[in-house]
């Protein structure tokens, strides 16, 4: 099963497990214009048809053990999250329930039906998150070391920016590009590591060879490149008639940083089986302290209420500064009468000032 499968890399993804001889491939997306394009480009393969459509929701429990009680799987590949963040620094509750409680919740029904493996794809994003994306992925990857056991291997293959993604610049770039500009570059020493799709879809296929076992896995991806080169480039591709595109300088935007790190300061590199990944070893909290803050996530997104999601993301990622975009929306709610789950000791705490 692959989740996301309407996805830049989901649907890579699938169409790779069905030309490596997967038996059957379940395409599990909530955008029913992403999967009516994966089904229709599977389906006008050679061959029998070996891929069911799934329009449904990662944090849809009666649908996930449907679906794994039917099908029995051998393997999920969760590449399903929210991943534009500004966006997401405007809708926080909707990118804390679909990263943090979808995944939870699929990784609980792969445990339930006995799955043996659950792979998914995370970013470099979750390290020292400033957006509540990266903090919601950061919670994600947590889950899976958390609940991860013989029967059922989980691990997370953490990833920079990949290019042909739907969550990559580089789409946007072109289509700028193509109405003559300007390309909107937020500063000139942006930078970021980038990964080609190909190459992404042969690192989730090697991390799931490994079946490593409660682990964090990162690629070698070189040294991060300037955005403003890389839109550079693609004017030069686009040819002559873009010769004069201009790139305008737009300022950071809520939740982005000038540069993001594949590995914070707490976790430590080790060699894992194959040599193009590493395994990632570093704190995590108790596993009843987890459990806590998911009942309390659980709650928090039921009842829509920011200030107490945030301070349980900040006591589970206490190196996560939310924006000031999303303290404004948390205020907002804190003048209505919601509260927080607890007393907070994080930049998040309820007395925070913008």
């Amino acid at each position: 099963m692959v989740t996301g499968a309407g996805g830049g890399i989901g649907s890579a993804l699938a169409q790779n497990l069905i030309q490596s001889g997967a038996k059957l491939v379940l395409l599990l997306d909530h955008s029913e214009q992403n999967l009516y394009q994966i089904h229709n480009e599977l389906s006008a393969g050679a061959g029998p048809l070996v891929h069911v459509p799934i329009l449904g929701d990662i944090s849809d429990k009666a649908l996930l053990d449907e679906l794994l009680e039917k099908y029995r799987p051998g393997a999920i590949f969760h590449a399903a999250a929210f991943k534009h963040v500004p966006l997401m620094e405007a809708n926080p509750v909707a990118v804390i329930r679909n990263n943090v409680l979808g995944t939870w919740t699929l990784a609980n029904a792969a445990l339930r039906h006995g799955v043996g493996q659950l792979v998914m794809v995370s970013t470099d994003k979750a390290v020292n998150p400033r957006s509540v994306m990266g903090a919601a992925k950061r919670v994600a990857e947590l889950i899976l070391l958390r609940l991860s056991n013989s029967r059922t291997r989980m691990s997370t293959l953490r990833l920079g920016n990949v290019l042909g993604s739907n969550g990559s610049v580089v789409p946007l770039f072109r289509q700028q590009i193509a109405r003559g500009g300007p390309v909107t570059v937020t500063h000139p020493d942006s930078r970021r590591y980038f990964v080609s799709l190909p190459d992404t879809i042969d690192l989730i296929v090697a991390s799931a060879k490994l079946n490593e076992d409660a682990a964090i896995l990162i690629p070698e991806l070189g040294a991060p490149v300037k955005i403003v080169d890389l839109a550079d480039t693609l004017i030069r591709e686009a040819g002559s008639q873009a010769a004069e595109t201009e790139i305008v300088f737009t300022g950071l935007r809520p939740g982005d940083k000038l540069t993001e790190d594949l590995v914070c300061a707490s976790e430590r590199l080790e060699p894992s089986a194959d040599p193009k990944l590493k395994k990632i070893n570093g704190p995590q909290p108790p596993p009843t302290r987890l459990d806590s803050a998911m009942e309390a996530i659980s709650e928090g997104v039921r009842a829509r209420n920011l200030p107490a999601l945030l301070e349980t993301i900040c006591d589970v990622v206490p190196e996560y500064e939310p924006s000031e975009a999303v303290l404004s929306l948390r205020n907002e709610q804190l003048v209505g009468g919601a509260q927080p789950a607890c007393a907070g000791r994080h930049r998040c705490a309820p007395n925070a000032q913008l």
